[in-house]
């Protein structure tokens, strides 16, 4: 590991601060973005910086003060704000308390904010805050995790460090850790770092430069150690000659850890990781010890709880069968957690609330692993820390045997109150835990409609035959939508398609069928190529993604929600407009064929019939030439309904969404056009 420090761009960050924010905590801040942007020492929340400085209060006094990474924020992007000032002086008068609670500790540290709307300091604010140096630096290098979660871990880290560390024994972050640490330093003041066993490493200095690259060092060296002695890991088990691809097995995987809830289900978004080293760890004969022995550190817990569930290698053709013991083999991870619960709040008082029994890492020898969330973000935070701990058990492994805490230790951190914060209580969003495709979500009706979904909280996958802008459309959902080329008349890349969202997301839930264009013509002087090519696109693709779709959801075993686009065409026929008004109202009659045929796998299938919308399909030109038609102007001719009013994607998107949530409507056509009675179907 090296040194990424530059002095051009430590002093470029100063000057773009000062002078509101000063030296220190602009030095501060630029030391803590070289070390989260390191996923080897910093991983989602796994890691703390602090400096000692000074600022001045409401009244005008200078103030001794610790700013410390604050809760939520993120050290690879962290700004000022994310390092709260707290009066140093007061943290300092608790040390001569023999205990303090979690909520008191809590209480304190908020009190002695300088700003009260700041976030809560780190949870080992109080270690930061007893011992004297100016910067310190905290990481869950996983180098040194390799090492620490040993049997005689504190015994190869001396081996490695010698006197140069201090070496403080596991205990749960907060107070008694503080006080231990600050105990362990006092007795040699000479040491440049403690190693905190099966937990992380800290480094400190009096300037951000020496605190920072001590860290580099000290894991460095533990990269050497790693080094030598190395012995072959993970022997490879027999597995089907065949195995399944990512599109297959996933949406059974989906479907297996979703939970009945009601009338619908609780669903989960996946996030797939493989490589060399990951397919070489989920494929090893003894994976059954080291992958579900523990977590490598203990604030992982949260996020990923405290193991995976191991499923068998999928053969290739022999899916039906696979699908029915990943569904067992879940559920009996469920009880296994329920076990580990009922086993460690025994005798509690109070006793503690189980959270849900799903697992949030999934291993599947021949494949990889999936990373398990309410989103996608949460998947893909649960499938990086998978990612780390093969690195870490991987090295623990090669030199050793790999050891974590106990599972005392590991529920007592995935309980705790403080831990739980990090993770957020607040609701979620109507649409999340959802995946949706649009297709010509390009532009018009399909972008507005997409952007909606994205909006309730929908994972959103954006198909258009327009690839870029696909993508744009996919970037302004946010979050992390994708974008898809496909032309939707292939069936081959239609397939492919569902295939890519199948792989990123895990499955789909809901597709709107909306991709379409408008010919016109007068239907007896039309040529036969016109309308077989409208067709194609205004019904037969209806009909491939629409089938696509079923084929995904089936697998899942969740049920599903077909849309389709039809237009008010399917209904009230306009003049010369055959080519288009003929294919879909072959495609009103189709979603009401899915509403009919698929009723019983839970899939609902709808339409939205709307009118005159200013979109790729409806261009400037065709209103123009429309409104011509018609003897009025182009406002008239887009308010010429009963209210009075245009209609814009907007307002389709809206019906979209509503027909998604909409648990018992099938084979239901909503009308979005201002109101026109030709159009209506009652």
């Amino acid at each position: 590991m090296k040194s990424r420090w530059s002095n051009d761009e430590a002093e470029a960050l100063v000057a773009r601060y000062a002078p509101a924010v000063n030296r220190d905590l602009a030095l501060r801040v630029y030391t803590t973005r070289l070390l989260g942007a390191d996923p080897r020492l910093v991983l989602h929340g796994g890691g703390n910086t602090s400096v000692k400085t000074k600022a001045v209060d409401l009244l005008g006094d200078e103030v001794d003060v610790l700013c410390v990474k604050g809760s939520g924020w993120d050290m690879a992007t962290i700004e000022p704000a994310g390092l709260p000032a707290v009066r140093q002086a007061p943290l300092m008068k608790l040390r001569r308390l023999e205990r303090l609670s979690d909520e008191d500790m809590v209480n304190v540290q908020r009190g002695n904010l300088l700003d009260s709307t700041a976030p809560n300091p780190s949870v080992e604010t109080l270690l930061h805050a007893f011992l004297p140096h100016t910067y310190i630096d905290h990481t869950h290098s996983t180098a040194v995790l390799s090492l620490t979660d040993q049997p005689d871990g504190e015994a190869l880290c001396r081996e490695v460090w010698g006197d140069r560390m201090g070496y403080v024994p596991y205990i749960m972050p907060g107070f008694q850790l503080a006080r231990k640490a600050a105990e362990i330093y006092e007795r040699d003041p000479s040491v440049e770092g403690l190693i905190l066993v099966k937990h992380g490493i800290f480094t400190f200095g009096a300037d951000a430069r020496e605190a920072y690259e001590r860290m580099i060092a000290k894991v460095s060296m533990a990269e050497a150690r790693l080094e030598k002695g190395r012995r072959p890991v993970f022997v490879p088990a027999s597995l089907p000659a065949s195995i399944a691809s990512v599109a297959e097995v996933a949406p059974l995987i989906r479907g297996a850890l979703a939970q009945a809830k009601g009338d619908d289900w609780r669903r989960w978004v996946l996030d797939f990781r493989t490589s060399d080293a990951i397919t070489a760890y989920v494929g090893g004969e003894e994976v059954a010890r080291y992958a579900q022995a523990g977590v490598v550190t203990p604030d992982h817990t949260i996020r990923t709880k405290n193991w995976p569930v191991i499923l068998p290698a999928p053969e290739a053709g022999n899916l039906d069968r696979w699908r029915e013991t990943a569904g067992a083999t879940i559920a009996a991870f469920h009880e296994r957690y329920h076990a580990y619960f009922a086993r460690n709040n025994q005798g509690r008082n109070p006793p503690k609330v189980e959270l849900d029994p799903v697992p949030r890492l999934v291993l599947v020898p021949g494949l990889g692993l999936f990373g398990v969330g309410a989103s996608k973000k949460d998947a893909a935070i649960a499938a990086d820390i998978a990612e780390n701990t093969v690195e870490t058990i991987t090295d623990a492994e090669a030199v050793g045997r790999f050891a974590p805490l106990p599972e005392a230790d590991l529920f007592e951190m995935e309980y705790w109150s403080l831990e739980q914060a990090k993770l957020g209580k607040g609701g979620e969003k109507p649409m999340a835990r959802r995946i949706v495709a649009v297709t010509g979500g390009g532009s018009g009706i399909g972008a507005a409609t997409a952007i909606a979904f994205a909006r309730q909280g929908a994972e959103v996958a954006v198909i258009d035959v327009d690839p870029d802008a696909a993508r744009q459309v996919a970037e302004r959902c946010g979050g992390r939508a994708i974008g898809v080329g496909c032309d939707v008349t292939d069936p081959a890349l239609v397939r492919a398609a569902f295939d890519v969202i199948a792989s990123v997301f895990g499955g789909v839930d809901v597709v709107v069928s909306n991709a379409g264009a408008a010919w016109q013509g007068a239907i007896g002087d039309l040529e036969d190529s016109v309308l077989r090519r409208s067709f194609e696109l205004n019904f037969f693709a209806h009909q491939t993604v629409a089938a696509n779709a079923v084929r995904v959801m089936k697998a899942q075993g969740t049920g599903g929600c077909l849309l389709f686009n039809t237009s008010k065409q399917a209904l009230n026929p306009g003049k010369a407009f055959g080519p288009y008004g003929l294919p879909k109202a072959a495609t009103l009659f189709l979603m009401k064929q899915y509403a009919l045929d698929h009723g019983r796998d839970g899939i609902r299938a709808n339409a939205v019939n709307a009118d005159r919308i200013r979109s790729g399909l409806l261009t400037d030109d065709m209103i123009e030439s429309r409104a011509k038609a018609r003897g009025v102007s182009v406002r008239d001719y887009l308010g010429g309904n009963l209210l009075g009013r245009e209609v814009t994607a907007e307002d389709v998107a809206d019906a979209f969404v509503w027909l998604a949530g909409a648990a018992k409507t099938t084979a239901c056509t909503v009308t979005v056009d201002g109101g026109n009675i030709e159009a209506s179907l009652r």
